[in-house]
């Protein structure tokens, strides 16, 4: 993971066609083995990249990146302690009794 400040501001422009001058915002970047974030926070005066790198495990990051999307407060929290934000329950058929 080796873009900086700049360059990650230019794929969330030219990539997603997203504006990241929204004060608040906040874009979360995940390298290829997916033990490392770089976040871009715009904070109404300027940008702020963070950088955070787990000693163990990785992230539940989608392997596709057509799968970005918006969270929810809760849903980066659950994210950022290794959690997944995906729905782990599934459908399952009912079988009738006789």
């Amino acid at each position: 993971m080796r873009k900086g400040m700049d360059s990650l501001i230019a794929l969330i422009r030219l990539n997603y066609g997203l504006e990241p001058l929204e004060k608040g915002t906040l874009f979360l970047f995940c390298g290829i083995k997916k033990d490392k974030i770089k976040a871009i926070y715009f904070e109404g005066d300027g940008f702020t990249l963070m950088t955070k790198r787990l000693t163990q495990g990785r992230y539940p990051w989608p392997n596709d990146p057509d799968e970005a999307r918006a969270l929810s407060i809760d849903e980066y929290d659950r994210f950022m302690d290794g959690f997944s934000i995906e729905s782990t329950i599934k459908n399952v058929k009912r079988h009738d009794q006789k």
